[in-house]
């Protein structure tokens, strides 16, 4: 195990250079200029110029991309050009409520789905069945923005019980801090939950229609019983996948979430920082956002010897 872990680890040390790579000749070779916004609508060509030389703007593709990267090697993510203050000291500053987002979403999303799609399987061709596919296909099909407007305005602006925008930290308090995160997480949860639901569906009709299921169920084992001891431990592989796989959705409509909640964390930071053309913020985040993703991949991977003993690394 600490051997496979060890190597999983150096792997990612290439995957994360393309990542980078890659986020840096996107940015590099996307329209706008920073200088120019900097310098404002009335700036000369002259004015211009000077900025894109005071932020090395003007110096080649690979020896910007050569200073980035021996930056980023010794821990240093770089300086915001507009606010000139480090990039990971904005991150430190953005990157609780996008955790608390997060979080409550999949303990929302997860908490639901796999109980769902259980009973789905379970009851499979009955109406709870047709009811949760249902539910599903609407909530994978309508994009996060659309539900988020949607609770908005049935929680918010019609019913009153809810605030239509920002966040309060947990420690200013449990009611204030579920308050402000309640239609956040369910609006993105939603999409999450759908797929979720899906593959959880799907994974526990295959092993219902094994002989070990039958046979259990021949014994007397309780249906409950039969349900969470025998068939959903078997189908826990595919759903623990499509869970780490879903965590790449779940980062992207964080952006879109916090952007229409107007909560300030590493999305709106983002969604600010493009708008800006503040690229070393957009590396940043985009670079912590990839490791994420890889990490939780890895932890899945590590999770499957847990519910198959079959598998052993």
């Amino acid at each position: 195990m600490l051997r496979y872990l060890f190597k999983r680890l150096l792997a990612t040390i290439p995957v994360m250079g393309v990542v980078a790579l890659l986020v840096f000749s996107l940015l590099y070779l996307s329209p706008g200029d920073p200088a120019a916004v900097i310098a404002g609508d009335i700036a000369t060509e002259a004015d211009i110029a000077r900025i894109r030389a005071q932020l090395g703007l003007d110096q080649p593709y690979l020896v910007r991309f050569g200073n980035w990267l021996w930056a980023l090697a010794h821990g240093d993510l770089g300086t915001s050009i507009f606010t000139n203050l480090p990039v990971s000291k904005l991150i430190a500053q953005r990157i609780e409520p996008t955790l608390a987002l997060t979080l409550s979403t999949l303990i929302f999303a997860v908490g639901l789905a796999v109980p769902l799609g259980v009973v789905a399987a379970a009851r499979a061709g009955g109406w709870i069945d047709r009811l949760v596919m249902a539910v599903s296909v609407v909530g994978f099909s309508v994009p996060v923005f659309v539900i988020a407007y949607g609770l908005i305005l049935f929680f918010s602006v019609e019913l009153e019980w809810l605030p239509v925008q920002g966040y309060r930290s947990l420690s200013d308090g449990l009611v204030p801090f579920l308050q402000h995160i309640i239609l956040p997480s369910t609006a993105l949860g939603l999409v999450y939950m759908a797929l979720i639901a899906r593959i959880t569906r799907a994974s526990m009709l295959d092993i219902l229609s094994q002989d070990y299921v039958r046979t259990a169920t021949a014994k007397g084992l309780s249906r409950n019983t039969v349900l969470t001891r025998h068939a959903l431990k078997n189908a826990a592989v595919p759903i623990v996948t499509i869970i780490g796989i879903g965590v790449a959705a779940l980062i992207g409509g964080v952006v879109v979430t916090e952007t229409v909640f107007a909560i300030p964390g590493l999305g709106r930071l983002t969604v600010d920082a493009i708008l800006r053309r503040d690229y070393p913020i957009i590396q940043g985040v985009t670079l912590l956002f990839s490791a994420v993703y890889v990490l939780v991949n890895l932890l899945v991977d590590l999770s499957y010897s847990l519910f198959d003993p079959r598998i052993r690394y």
